[in-house]
């Protein structure tokens, strides 16, 4: 981070980087970003639009799937390694990809 945009973040102010056409909304990409979310979801997420969290939250916590039924999401968004992994280990895959 430049030295300028640094010392406004310190104080407060907050400078949103132009992240190119690929990504529709640059703030809600840097909060994500912040928050420790991933660049390929955080992406998905500030392009998504403002709908999104209306459709969000429609099917049941991953807690509740068998470990059957999150390999199979897991293959679905291409993460890698997912036959191997426990069932918290698939959770924590998915919630983070």
């Amino acid at each position: 981070m430049a030295p300028e945009l640094y010392k406004q973040k310190l104080k407060g102010i907050s400078m949103t980087t132009n992240h190119g056409p690929q990504i529709k909304n640059d703030k809600q990409y840097e909060e994500l970003r912040e928050k420790g979310m991933s660049k390929e979801k955080s992406a998905r997420i500030a392009n998504s639009g403002k709908s999104a969290s209306k459709r969000g939250g429609k099917h049941s916590a991953y807690e509740d799937w068998t470990v059957s039924e999150l390999r199979e999401q897991a293959s679905e968004v291409g993460i890698e390694g997912r036959s191997n992994m426990k069932k918290e280990e698939l959770i924590q895959a998915l919630r983070n990809h």
